[in-house]
């Protein structure tokens, strides 16, 4: 069973809060599949600020490294997660301008009395991972395992010139 960190986002962000700790790898559950190995841990930090207009937001902070599949030859490849997150909070997305909208230095959430933690983890963490993950140099698994296979065509190459 995961681990819950549940928060009251607008109260924590107004109250600047601080949760900063360990996460076991294993306990992120939605991200297990995308992963070769689920030991080791995520250092996440969240720290509640107000922000510019007297928003609340939340930073978000993760580090650590996940083993993730390589697409190409199938085997892990070490990925550093460092994920620098700003959230700012709104009641719902209808307050939001076009101009905010197409702002990508922060990301909007909608404020809730109880905000899972773990899961907004989960969340940063599938963002940031690569959708193929692939070793800068490797070979696909059959390359490998290179077996003398007669090919189907070599009959034909034989019955080439050959007039009845």
């Amino acid at each position: 069973m995961s681990q819950r960190i549940v928060i009251d986002s607008l109260a924590f962000a107004r109250e600047g809060g601080l949760l900063q700790g360990e996460l076991p790898v294993a306990s992120l559950t939605r991200v297990l599949d995308l992963l070769v190995d689920s030991t080791g841990c995520l250092s996440y930090r969240v720290q509640g600020q107000m922000g510019p207009r007297n928003r609340p937001q939340l930073m978000l902070q993760l580090d650590g490294v996940l083993s993730v599949c390589c697409q190409r030859c199938l085997e892990g490849i070490d990925y550093p997660v460092r994920v620098r997150s700003l959230l700012e909070l709104v009641k719902d997305e209808e307050e939001l301008t076009q101009e905010e909208i197409e702002d990508d230095s922060k990301d909007f959430l909608t404020a809730q009395k109880e905000l899972d933690v773990v899961e907004l983890i989960e969340d940063e963490v599938i963002l940031d991972l690569p959708p193929a993950p692939r070793h800068d140099s490797c070979t696909l698994p059959e390359a490998g395992r290179q077996t003398e296979k007669e090919s189907p065509f070599s009959v034909l190459k034989g019955l080439k010139g050959k007039v009845q």
